[in-house]
């Protein structure tokens, strides 16, 4: 297996700047695909993706969005949100020039506000179980799940055994994808347990007000001036059936129902990554 390289940059923000990094996998000459994760994630839940698309000559690039993983954490928790995730990205898709991008969740909110700015060169896009409208109802899940105390594990077999739980509905995935997730998904505190490795304040915007249906159908047009694969969990409360259908009357976007999972396909079984390799292939 081809080992990430690991890069990174100091990327400014309205009101302050953050350490941006994130792993690669492919020969630099490629054409990028920018892999981003979900909420809670990082960048190496892309690892087998990365592995796939590389051997198709891409040069992948999996960021861990601010507050995940090994970039740095941002100075208020209300920054958290997808306008400064697009300004931290910015820098980095300037040096890329014309790059495709797969999201999932949060990574595919961050795409379609990336598509609305002038000059954007994002080719095909994936949007891994989101779209444009999300129920308030999956949003509070998400909320009340985040805003309980963060959970503090005694040793690795720990934090799996969470994840196992808590993130069953990415989907079968195996013993050593599970053991791969838990290893990138802890960090040691300074007592000597683990936690999981993001900014518990990420769930503050959430917390700010009563919430509401995120409805995004303004930025749908831009989004779809591109070809847009959507993969849709079966049991999926973020991207339900109704929305993902509305999605799919447009003549650009290819839809994929994931049987057996629900938010948010996991991307490491074989036909899920056939899908997206295929679908970038053009």
């Amino acid at each position: 297996m081809e080992y990430p390289r690991t890069g990174g940059m100091h990327c400014p923000f309205e009101g302050g700047a953050v350490s941006l990094r994130w792993h690669e996998w492919g020969p630099t000459s490629g054409k990028p695909v920018v892999c981003v994760h979900g909420l809670t994630r990082n960048g190496r839940d892309f690892d087998v993706l990365a592995q796939a698309l590389a051997a198709q000559g891409r040069r992948v690039i999996c960021p861990d969005i601010p507050g995940r993983g090994i970039s740095g954490w941002l100075p208020a928790g209300m920054l958290y949100a997808v306008p400064t995730y697009v300004a931290v990205l910015t820098p980095l898709l300037a040096e890329l020039g014309d790059y495709d991008w797969v999201g999932t969740s949060m990574g595919g909110l961050i795409g379609m506000g990336l598509v609305s700015l002038p000059f954007d060169r994002l080719g095909r896009m994936v949007l891994n179980d989101i779209g444009p409208f999300i129920p308030e109802a999956a949003l509070a899940r998400i909320r009340d799940y985040l805003s309980h105390s963060p959970p503090r594990f005694a040793n690795l077999a720990a934090v799996e055994a969470h994840l196992r739980l808590v993130h069953a509905p990415f989907g079968s995935l195996s013993d050593a994808q599970w053991r791969h997730m838990a290893e990138h998904s802890a960090r040691m505190t300074a007592d000597g347990a683990m936690q999981l490795h993001y900014d518990p304040r990420i769930v503050e915007p959430m917390q700010a007000g009563p919430l509401s249906d995120v409805d995004l159908w303004a930025l749908w047009d831009w989004t779809v001036s591109r070809p847009v694969l959507v993969l849709r969990g079966e049991h999926s409360d973020l991207l339900t059936a109704e929305t993902a259908a509305r999605m799919d009357q447009h003549g650009n976007t290819t839809l994929a129902t994931i049987k057996g999972c629900g938010h948010a396909p996991a991307l490491m079984a074989a036909d899920q990554v056939k899908l997206i390799v295929d679908f970038l292939a053009g």
